[in-house]
C-alpha cells in the first residue's frame, strides 16, 4: 500500500506519494488559507488523477498519511487565535505580561518607542483565584472551588473560547490544575481549556504560562481542522493511519495532539532537516545546512555530524515557546516576497508576502513585485511550464510590476529584477553565516542542501557568495518538509523538574520520575495500539554550572543512574560544554534540573529507488533555452533549458544552465557544474 505525506504550506500544500517500489510521485496544490482542508483535498486529488483513480479508490488504498501544516504558525503570527482567558494563582495573574523584563525582540536596542508587549491575553481577562503548590509538589492550599467558578463565568461572560489554566508549581504537582480544568469543562464542555503542566511540566512559571496560553490561543482552530479533516478522510473511504507532524521532529496521532495544539508550531519546516540528513548520509555528506525556500520564508538549520539541533529556546514573534522544537530559524524570504522602497530610498525584499493570495503578480491577481516576478523576467522560471504547466504565468504583469518599483530608481525592469534577486539572496545567505557563527561554524565546510519551491533557483547563487564547495538539490526539492516526514518515527517527549546539585542527587528519586514517565508513555501509547515492547526510550537531562541560567541536554546512561556511573556523566556534561562553547569549567559543581524522556515507535525505513545510468547524452534531454539575465552582465545570455525528468543518473552539465521540472527549476550559475546522481538529485559543484 501507498504512503502519502502532506505539508501544507502558506502559499502551497505538498503532496508526496512513496509508492510500494520506493519511487516517489509529488504534487502540489495552492494553499486555501480559508479552509486548509480544501488545498489538502486538491492536492491528494492530483495524485488520484496521476493514477488514474476517483479519490476514494486513491485513499482506500493508503497505508498511512503524515501531515504538517503551518497552521499553528500562521495564527499565532496573525493574531487571529481564539479569545483566551487565563485562571491562574492569585497575585501572579502578570507573569505573562511582564516576561522577565525583556523588551520588544525586533527593531533597535536605541529605539525609545518601541511600544511595550502586547500579551494574547489582556490583563482584565487573566484572573486569580486562592490555592497555592509549593516547589517540592506539597499542596500548601486547596483550589478555592468557589473563587474558580466565578472567574469561570466572569471570562464566559467576556466571550473566552479558549481557557488556559495556570497554577504556581503546578510541574511538581498538578492536582489542583486538573481539578480547575474538571470543573471548568462541567460548566462549559464546549470551550477550549488546557492547564500548563500538561502542556510543559517544567520549571520556570513564566516559560511555562506563556506557552500553556499560545497552545489555547491557537488550539480552537487546530482541533477543528483537525477534526475536519479526519472526518472528510473517512467520508472518503480512508482507513489509514494519519498522523500529525510535531515541532520536536516526531509525529503523533490526532487525537494526541489536539489537546496540545502548541506541539503543531513550525510542524512542516520541522521535518526537512530530516529529509536533509537522509539525503546526505547517501553521498556520506554528515555535516550538512538544510535550507528550504518556499512561498514565504526560508528556513535554515544546521546539522553538524549528523546530529539534527533541538532548543527549548524559542520565540514566534514576540511570544515566548518553551517545547522542544527543531533548531530552524526563519526569515521572511520566499517565491512571494515583495519588494518594496525603505525611507532611505534603498530597494528592499520581503519579509512581506504576496502570500496564496493574490499571489505574485505573475499569477494574475496580485499588483506588487515579488521574488518570483523578479525571476521570471530575468529568465529563470518558465512561463510556460511552471507547476508543470498547471498555472499560466503572466510574463506580462511581473514586467510591469517590477518595472514599477524600478521606475523610483530610475532603473528598468532587468536591472530591477538583478537587484531584487542578489538582495534576496543576500538576506538568506546573511542568516546562514549568523546561524553557523553563533555555533562557531565554517559555512565553508557544509553541504548546502536546497528545499523549498524557490530553492532551486536560489540555491547555488547563494553557495557562490558564501563559497560553499558542494550543493544537493533533492528531487523532492519542492516537497522538502513533507519528504522529511517519511524519516519521522512516532513518538512523544515526557519531562519532569527537580533541581539538585551533584552532591544533593537522590538516585531512587530520580529512578522514580523515569519510572513515572514510563507508565504515562506505555498508557498513552497504548491509547493508539502500540504496546510497550514497540517502545524505544532515550532518557536525557538538563545541567547547568551552579549559578548559570541555560543549560545544556545530555544523555543519561542506559541503566539507572547511581553512584558509580555519576562521573562518567559529569565527563561527559563538562565534554559537551566545552564542545558548545569552546570551555568548560570542571571545578565547578553541577545542578541537574530537568530529566526528560523520549519515546518512540520507530517507522518503516524509506528506501528511494536506484535508477540506473543512461547509454544516451545529456542533450537528450534538452527542452529549449531561455533568455537570462545573470549579475554583472547587462545583456540576456542563451541559456540551454534542460528537462529534468528526461535526465538520468551520469549526466553532467556546466553552468549557466537551467533544469525545469514539474514542481521547481534549477539554476546552475556560471561557475558551477551539476551532475546527477543515482537516485535523481541533483549535485552542483562550485568548478
Amino acid at each position: 500500500m501507498k504512503q502519502l505525506t502532506i505539508d501544507v504550506g502558506g502559499t502551497f500544500t505538498d503532496c508526496l506519494v512513496l509508492e510500494e517500489s520506493g519511487q516517489l510521485q509529488r504534487f502540489k496544490a495552492s494553499t486555501t488559507p480559508d479552509d486548509p482542508t480544501l488545498g489538502f483535498f486538491a492536492a491528494v486529488g492530483k495524485a488520484a488523477k496521476h493514477y488514474g483513480q476517483t479519490l476514494k479508490q486513491f485513499l482506500g488504498d493508503v497505508e498511512q498519511i503524515v501531515h504538517g501544516t503551518t497552521l499553528g504558525t500562521n495564527i499565532l503570527i496573525t493574531e487571529r487565535g481564539a479569545k483566551v482567558g487565563t485562571i491562574t494563582t492569585k497575585g501572579f495573574r502578570d507573569i505573562v505580561e511582564m516576561r522577565r523584563g525583556i523588551r520588544n525582540l525586533h527593531g533597535s536596542m536605541f529605539d525609545m518607542f518601541i511600544e511595550p508587549y502586547q500579551p494574547l491575553v489582556p490583563r482584565h481577562l487573566s484572573l486569580g483565584v486562592e490555592e497555592r503548590t509549593l516547589y517540592t509538589g506539597e499542596i500548601l492550599t486547596p483550589l478555592n472551588e468557589g473563587e474558580l467558578r466565578t472567574a469561570a463565568h466572569r471570562l464566559l461572560d467576556e466571550g473566552c473560547t479558549a481557557i488556559a489554566i495556570c497554577f504556581l508549581h503546578s510541574y511538581a504537582n498538578g492536582e489542583n490544575e486538573l481539578k480547575a480544568k474538571r470543573i471548568v469543562q462541567s460548566m462549559t464542555p464546549e470551550t477550549y481549556v488546557t492547564t500548563s503542566h500538561e502542556i510543559l511540566p517544567v520549571f520556570r512559571e513564566f516559560e511555562r504560562f506563556s506557552t500553556a496560553v499560545i497552545s489555547a490561543y491557537i488550539g480552537p482552530s487546530i482541533t477543528r481542522y483537525a477534526r475536519k479533516l479526519q472526518t472528510g478522510l473517512k467520508e472518503q473511504g480512508c482507513n489509514g493511519r494519519l498522523l500529525m507532524m510535531l515541532a520536536n521532529g516526531m509525529v503523533q496521532v490526532v487525537d494526541e495532539c489536539v489537546d496540545r495544539a502548541v506541539y503543531l508550531l513550525n510542524s512542516g519546516p520541522a521535518a526537512a532537516p530530516y529529509g536533509a540528513s537522509y539525503l546526505g548520509g547517501l553521498h556520506g555528506k554528515n555535516n550538512l545546512l538544510s535550507v528550504d525556500m518556499g512561498g514565504t520564508s526560508f528556513d535554515v538549520c544546521v546539522i553538524k555530524d549528523g546530529e539534527i539541533p533541538t532548543t527549548s529556546d524559542s520565540w514566534v514573534g514576540e511570544h515566548r515557546v518553551a517545547i522542544k522544537m527543531v533548531d530552524v530559524p526563519t526569515v521572511g524570504a520566499g517565491g512571494g516576497s515583495l519588494a518594496w522602497i525603505d525611507s532611505l530610498g534603498l530597494l528592499r525584499v520581503g519579509p512581506q508576502s504576496a502570500g496564496a493570495d493574490p499571489g505574485p503578480a505573475a499569477y494574475g491577481k496580485g499588483e506588487d513585485a515579488s521574488v518570483t516576478d523578479a525571476d521570471l523576467v530575468l529568465g529563470y522560471i518558465p512561463a510556460d511550464y511552471f507547476l508543470g504547466g498547471d498555472v499560466k504565468l503572466d510574463v506580462a504583469r511581473s514586467h510591469q510590476a517590477v518595472a514599477r518599483v524600478g521606475s523610483k530608481l530610475n532603473m528598468d525592469a532587468s536591472q530591477t529584477a538583478v537587484v531584487m534577486y542578489t538582495t534576496i539572496n543576500t538576506v538568506m545567505a546573511n542568516l546562514i553565516t549568523e546561524v553557523c557563527t553563533k555555533k562557531g561554524h565554517d559555512v565553508r565546510d557544509f553541504t548546502l542542501v536546497a528545499g523549498g519551491g524557490a530553492g532551486g533557483i536560489h540555491a547555488a547563487a547563494i553557495a557562490k557568495q558564501l563559497s560553499i564547495p558542494m550543493v544537493i538539490v533533492p528531487r523532492v526539492a519542492a516537497l522538502m518538509s513533507a519528504f522529511g516526514m517519511f524519516a519521522m518515527d512516532l513518538g512523544l517527549e515526557y519531562a519532569r523538574s527537580c533541581a539538585r546539585r551533584q552532591n544533593k542527587l537522590d538516585f531512587a528519586e530520580i529512578s522514580s520520575l523515569y519510572v513515572d514517565m514510563r507508565r504515562q508513555a506505555t498508557e498513552d501509547f497504548a491509547r493508539i495500539g502500540i504496546s510497550e515492547s514497540q517502545l524505544a526510550y532515550k532518557p536525557t537531562v538538563e545541567m547547568r554550572y551552579v549559578g548559570q541560567f541555560h543549560e545544556v541536554e545530555i544523555d543519561l546512561p542506559a541503566e539507572d543512574l547511581n553512584a558509580e556511573n555519576l562521573k562518567g556523566l559529569l565527563d561527559n556534561f563538562h565534554a559537551q560544554y566545552e564542545k558548545l562553547f569552546t570551555y568548560n569549567m570542571p571545578w565547578r559543581a553541577a545542578e541537574f534540573l530537568t530529566y526528560r524522556l523520549k519515546v518512540t515507535s520507530a517507522s518503516r525505513p524509506v528506501q528511494m529507488a536506484v535508477l540506473s545510468q543512461s547509454a544516451a547524452g545529456v542533450e537528450t534531454a534538452r527542452r529549449g533555452s531561455r533568455l537570462c539575465v545573470f549579475d554583472g552582465n547587462p545583456k540576456p545570455v542563451e541559456t540551454p533549458a534542460y528537462d529534468w525528468d528526461r535526465m538520468a543518473p551520469g549526466h553532467t552539465l556546466t553552468g549557466p544552465a537551467l533544469i525545469d521540472d514539474k514542481t521547481t527549476t534549477v539554476l546552475v550559475v556560471p561557475g558551477f557544474t551539476c551532475e546527477v546522481d543515482a537516485y535523481h538529485n541533483l549535485l552542483l559543484r562550485a568548478q
